[in-house]
């Protein structure tokens, strides 16, 4: 007997964007901001964003929590347009301020070719970064688009400026 094999034909999706997003309970307190941004994530994909294919649900683990998602996007700009907007925009400027006992990371792959990764807050290395050196987030890898190596412009401007993240920093020379 044979299996059933079939395979898929993406050649409608040119510009395909799959990413992989995550949030880890740290404290406990962390978890209050889990379940607290659970509902209104469901809210925002169920809204059904202009672009947004598919999204699914994991558990990474329980103990530590650990849940995310999966998401499949039609293109790099309609992700960024829903990052960018609320309430997307506010939960990522809360958790720069103060990740709430959680860390947070997202992995995205790119039809066209390109991996990009952010890990923030995170304890303990995930996914690619217990494959590949972690370096900090600054510069041509402070942005998701330059990260993945492309240069073109965003068509929406971002959440934070990197200037206005590290603002109170001192500077080194």
């Amino acid at each position: 007997m044979r299996v059933d094999r079939s395979t898929i034909d993406l050649s409608g999706y040119p510009d395909l964007v799959v990413v992989y997003l995550g949030m880890r309970v740290n404290r406990p307190r962390g978890l209050l901001r889990m379940l607290g941004l659970g509902p209104q994530i469901n809210r925002s994909w169920k809204d059904k964003p202009d672009g947004l294919l598919l999204h699914e649900d994991f558990i990474w683990s329980l103990l530590p929590p650990h849940a995310g998602m999966r998401q499949y996007w039609r293109d790099l700009d309609s992700l960024e347009r829903w990052t960018r907007s609320d309430p997307h925009r506010l939960w990522w400027r809360t958790f720069l301020r103060d990740s709430g006992g959680t860390g947070f990371w997202h992995e995205t792959y790119f039809m066209r070719g390109g991996v990009e990764a952010i890990y923030d807050d995170m304890a303990e290395p995930t996914g690619l970064a217990r494959v590949a050196p972690r370096v900090p987030a600054r510069g041509a890898m402070f942005s998701a688009r330059r990260r993945a190596g492309d240069t073109t412009p965003a068509t929406v401007a971002p959440v934070v400026l990197e200037s206005d993240y590290y603002a109170d920093e001192p500077e080194t020379r």
